[in-house]
């Protein structure tokens, strides 16, 4: 998928020789599809994860259209000096998505916030070591904008959160707005100091089909009309949207503009809550979605997000709300991270569906797989029955089919297995998401 944005040529001294970037958190939900489209590209990608030696987790990026030439991995940790040293030095551009999200942290300051200030400033000191870095590329979140106690009817980038708010409410995900507060201040002074650009992207809720196998933090999000997680209506409330190839493309779309410095909005859609309920119960009425939610007014207002100044520089869009959640669910329902219905249930009802829909496995993957395939078994499935191939070949985006172990439910999202059995979807999909980089 390409945008239809004017793009600027990359910033490498020769057309033949392209350039040489890194990104970090390369095997989380916006990781991974930044390298596919880099690679698209034709830039030399080094992609950081925690192990490389996890082939479940990075097998979605070594099997990417020409990771064989233009793609390395390279391990390195948020938490250790000097960690990214190697895979920076000789790149022209840093793109920095790396970020510890566990939000039911019992220490959320030495596991969360501490985390994500030494290794943005970590990177900064390696970019500054390999003296070839011309721009770094920082993924942060509209936790770093909008969060105060009365919204206002627009932001843009000189809008900041309230963190004494956010410390005394401590609301769902209160760790993760304060850690990319407190990061992003931080490097855009130590940035300066060594003369690197830095650029900070500020997505809101991102939606659309991906290629990581865990369930994305930001669906939990933007699905929780579906899933009845009613902690994230909060987020939803008046919530603000992009689609994950828009905000990817945007990402490429600064690092390449010669003009481009400081702050980004990259929002498409503002909704609330009762819209995305209208836009699902219109296009998937499978789902039980309400028609209320209790504490948000029916007439609440939408909140928006300018994105005058990354238009302005030549920047479009080019996906609707209806694109971004039609991705979105037709990509969980493939790799069984989402139930086909969850009609006349319950919002207790619906976790406990969607929690089934994890832990399928083994002795019952036979009619996961009929679920999956709308009853298209044919030879392919009988051929391959043993292996237990857990999608169909066609909508794998890779183009080639992980074979489903004893396991499939950690594959699927990747828990401890004590916690696979406890019955909380909140633990499984809203909180304990600190597998995704």
């Amino acid at each position: 998928m390409e945008t239809t944005a004017t793009q600027p040529p990359p910033p490498s001294s020769a057309a033949a020789v392209p350039a040489t970037v890194c990104v970090t958190g390369a095997a989380g939900f916006i990781g991974s599809w930044l390298v596919m489209k880099l690679l698209q590209r034709g830039y030399n990608v080094r992609a950081t994860v925690r192990d490389p030696g996890n082939l479940k987790k990075i097998k979605h990026l070594t099997q990417l259209p020409k990771a064989d030439t233009n793609l390395t991995l390279w391990k390195a940790d948020l938490m250790e000096e000097a960690s990214f040293d190697e895979a920076i030095e000789g790149c022209q551009g840093v793109f920095h998505l790396a970020t510890p999200m566990e939000f039911d942290s019992k220490d959320p300051e030495n596991e969360v916030i501490k985390p994500t200030i030494e290794g943005m400033m970590s990177i900064i000191r390696s970019c500054a070591k390999a003296k070839t870095v011309e721009k770094v590329i920082f993924t942060t979140s509209a936790g770093t904008l909008n969060v105060e106690e009365h919204q206002k009817p627009f932001y843009d980038e000189t809008s900041w959160s309230d963190l004494d708010f956010i410390y005394s409410k401590k609301m769902t995900g209160w760790m993760y707005f304060v850690s990319k507060y407190l990061a992003e201040k931080q490097a855009v002074e130590a940035a300066k100091l060594n003369n690197i650009e830095f650029i900070s992207i500020i997505p809101p809720v991102v939606v659309g089909p991906f290629i990581n196998p865990a369930f994305p933090p930001s669906l939990v999000t933007a699905l929780s009309p579906i899933t009845g997680n009613e902690a994230h209506y909060t987020i939803m409330k008046q919530g603000q949207f992009v689609h994950l190839d828009d905000i990817c493309e945007a990402h490429i779309f600064l690092f390449e503009h010669p003009k481009a410095d400081g702050r980004y909005i990259c929002s498409s859609h503002d909704a609330t809550i009762y819209d995305i309920a209208r836009l699902i119960r219109d296009k998937w009425p499978e789902y039980n979605v309400p028609m209320e939610f209790k504490g948000i007014d029916k007439d609440i207002p939408v909140v928006r997000f300018s994105s005058k100044k990354l238009t302005s520089m030549g920047f479009k869009f080019k996906y609707s709300l209806e694109d971004m959640y039609r991705g979105a669910i037709e990509t969980c329902r493939e790799k069984g991270l989402l139930p086909y219905s969850t009609h006349n249930q319950s919002n207790g009802e619906k976790k406990e569906s969607t929690l089934q829909s994890l832990e399928k496995h083994s002795d019952d993957q036979e009619k996961v797989l009929e679920k999956r395939v709308n009853g298209r078994l044919d030879k392919q499935f009988e051929e391959q029955k043993k292996e237990l191939l857990p999608i169909r070949e066609e909508k794998h985006t890779n183009g080639s089919l992980e074979k489903c172990s004893d396991d499939q439910a950690k594959v699927l999202l990747p828990l401890p297995e004590e916690k696979q059995t406890n019955g909380s979807l909140e633990k499984h999909v809203m909180i304990n998401i600190k597998t995704c980089e």
